[in-house]
């Protein structure tokens, strides 16, 4: 039997991209922003894992990235949604309301 907080990891392994995606299409962020507003929305990422996706979506053209100088001293990588992480963006979101309605239907227990 898979154990509660097992498959909440899982979910939100799947569906951590997407946010970090969501987030940096409000506004260009920076990584540590990302990580806070995250956190803000009850979303509890360290900063070592989105790193690492910040890298992979860059790979995947779905952001890009630019240094700025700061007032506060050190620079800061500004990430910054793409056409392309738009549209995958766009995309999940028709997926995940679907998904969500599917389940949703399936565990409170009605037709579909």
């Amino acid at each position: 039997m898979m154990k509660k907080d097992n498959a909440m990891i899982q979910i939100k392994k799947g569906a951590l991209e997407f946010c970090v995606l969501a987030v940096i299409a409000w506004e260009e962020r920076y990584g540590y922003e990302i990580v806070k507003v995250l956190n803000e929305h009850g979303l509890t990422t360290p900063e070592g894992t989105i790193y690492p996706l910040l890298a992979r979506l860059k790979k995947e053209g779905l952001v890009t990235a630019t240094w700025r100088e700061t007032a506060q001293g050190n620079p800061r990588k500004y990430y910054r949604v793409t056409d392309k992480g738009k549209t995958a963006l766009d995309e999940f979101k028709r997926s995940w309301s679907e998904f969500t309605e599917t389940v949703n239907s399936i565990l409170k227990g009605g037709p579909a």
